[in-house]
């Protein structure tokens, strides 16, 4: 059992602090939008790179900042049954969707993306269009970074909710830690 938490509390530690890290880049985004907006609008002048630099943050964003989201059980659910379960009925249903569908999808992208990265990186791929960004490569390795973390995020959920369907649940032991970092979320 301590091992299971040491590994659970190792891949949330992780996923914290690339949340915590990655969570100023939506700050970044709404200064970029602002600016894009104001230039556009007053100053009658559009930057192909200023708009590439939006949806690259927001990719980043998102890919990096899903596993977190997981972490805090942030996602959006439309469950009308899996809100009235208990604690234990609540793991069955997160020990069998992360066993038969997001740690097997996330290994699913992780594997199936690797040639279109190492191409994009080969020829050092950057934007089409005039006046776009270079480096379009290193966005494109994001997406195996994020599913990673997403799939290193699914363990720690299979591994938690396993314990609370066998009744030792781990939340017990990090049921402070969650709460002050939904505090801080």
């Amino acid at each position: 059992m301590k091992v299971i938490h040491m590994i659970v509390r190792l891949i949330d530690g992780l996923n914290t602090k690339v949340g915590h890290a990655i969570s100023w880049l939506s700050t970044i985004l709404v200064l970029v939008v602002c600016y894009d907006v104001f230039t556009r609008y007053f100053l009658r002048k559009s930057s192909v790179g200023v708009q590439e630099l939006e949806w690259h943050i927001f990719a980043v964003l998102f890919l990096l900042g899903a596993a977190y989201t997981l972490k805090l059980d942030g996602h959006v659910r439309v469950d009308v049954i899996y809100t009235q379960l208990s604690p234990r009925g609540k793991a069955w249903i997160n020990l069998f969707g992360s066993l038969v569908f997001l740690i097997p999808f996330s290994i699913l992208v992780i594997w199936a993306c690797q040639g279109f990265i190492s191409m994009s990186w080969m020829i050092q791929e950057t934007s089409p269009d005039p006046g776009g960004l270079p480096f379009r490569y290193i966005l494109k390795a994001m997406i195996p970074a994020g599913f990673t973390l997403i799939l290193l995020q699914g363990i720690a959920l299979t591994l938690r909710s396993f314990c609370t369907v066998i009744g030792r649940p781990l939340e017990e032991i990090g049921a402070k830690e969650q709460q002050e970092e939904q505090q801080h979320a």
